[in-house]
């Protein structure tokens, strides 16, 4: 009896070391019909395949899909529904379909904008999220630093706008992460400082690979070239009371 549909896995392969990738995740690459990753329209590189790479067997195929690296909202749904067509295609060919992502494939994912015209479009076709570990998970461990304790809490924010996602609140949480810092660095260190949080943050750049670099003045980053992979751990020293802005 033949499956009468593919099956689609979105699989976080974690921030940047293979061996970070869960078992679930690299048993399912072992044996993938066919394996897709993001990629910008300018190139088809992708560190999620790089990291991937050594659960992928070699014969099978991993195709790019590319997305705009863009601030247009119409070319952005464009690019999700286009690409989510493809994917459904493969599926109604009763594939399995790995679609990777970096981290968690819930987590600032574009995995998950596709997956929403996915379901939308063929609502009844199988669909399986696996989870990975995060970028901030990773850092946390890397310093040896819980990202919180007791009855602490913790934010996790976009700095694709800087710093502004942060003054929405009144006052700052007693954790936050500031995930896709790059080009806004430098806003978003000018955030900590107004928040008085910005003694207690770490900056921690390409998290897990080999390259990775430990910030720990994050002041020194208004002035270096901006880094892609650039995360920002900040943390309320004990004692401190949050003041309100």
């Amino acid at each position: 009896m033949t499956r009468k549909s593919g099956i689609l896995y979105g699989l976080g392969v974690g921030p940047g070391d293979p061996e970070l990738i869960t078992l679930k995740a690299a048993r399912i690459l072992n044996s993938a019909d066919v394996v897709y990753a993001a990629a910008s329209t300018k190139n088809s590189y992708s560190l999620a395949v790089s990291i991937a790479r050594p659960h992928i067997p070699d014969l099978t195929p991993v195709k790019m899909l590319h997305f705009p690296m863009t601030s247009d909202q119409n070319k952005k749904i464009s690019a999700w529904k286009k690409n989510a067509h493809i994917l459904i295609e493969e599926l109604e060919r009763s594939k399995i379909v790995a679609f990777i992502t970096l981290g968690d494939a819930m987590t600032y994912s574009t995995y998950g904008y596709v997956l929403q015209y996915i379901q939308e479009l063929a609502p009844n076709v199988s669909v399986i999220s696996v989870p990975g570990i995060t970028s901030y998970q990773a850092a946390s461990a890397c310093l040896n630093k819980p990202l919180v304790e007791s009855e602490e809490s913790l934010m996790i924010l976009s700095g694709v706008n800087g710093g502004d996602c942060l003054r929405k609140f009144a006052v700052a949480p007693d954790n936050l992460v500031f995930m896709k810092s790059y080009r806004n660095v430098k806003d978003i260190v000018n955030c900590l400082e107004e928040f008085d949080l910005v003694d207690g943050s770490v900056a921690i750049q390409n998290c897990g690979l080999p390259e990775q670099e430990i910030v720990e003045d994050v002041r020194g980053l208004k002035n270096s070239p901006p880094n892609y992979w650039t995360l920002i751990l900040a943390k309320r020293k004990k004692g401190d009371v949050p003041q309100e802005k």
